[in-house]
């Protein structure tokens, strides 16, 4: 059974693969999908025509996505959303059904504190999931994190 995460942006979607077998949990993939500074409608396109391949290879039974926070950079908080729709399309056209986090459960699930810096839920995830180092750019590392919070969310029974 697997579970992917995704950390929405437009420069830069991280994506993490979680698969359990054999009743262990393992990182099958993490990449991160990068598009050049273009129009932002060719940007999405490219996230959207990635993302699709990377869903159809991989057959996810969930997908678990950031629920959309900002503080002060409105722009920013748009693009992100901009790029959240196209996971949404992506998984919705897969029928893969998506479950959303708030940053602050992701943060607090992986790192047991909710406003923990990105530095801590990096070495978290790292030490969670076994792996010698740290995912990069962070973030993949923050996709692996929103994976692992949605499996745990829910009840890690996949």
């Amino acid at each position: 059974m697997k579970i992917i995460g995704i950390d929405p942006g437009t420069a830069i979607v991280g994506v993490g693969v979680l698969e359990k077998k054999n009743g262990k949990l393992t990182v099958k993939n993490y990449q991160a999908i990068t598009t050049p500074p273009i129009d932002k409608e060719k940007r999405l396109k490219i996230i959207f025509q990635k993302l699709n391949e990377i869903l159809i290879q991989e057959k996810p039974e969930i997908v678990v996505v950031e629920e959309l926070f900002f503080s002060k950079n409105v722009k920013t908080a748009i693009s992100v959303g901009e790029a959240r729709g196209v996971v949404l399309l992506a998984s919705a056209l897969n029928n893969i059904p998506v479950l959303e986090l708030k940053p602050v459960e992701v943060k607090t699930i992986v790192t047991g504190y909710g406003h923990a810096p990105k530095s801590q839920v990096e070495y978290m995830i790292t030490r969670l999931l076994g792996l010698k180092t740290p995912p990069k750019p962070d973030d993949v590392a923050d996709a692996l994190a929103i994976a692992y919070a949605g499996f745990l969310k829910m009840g890690g029974l996949l």
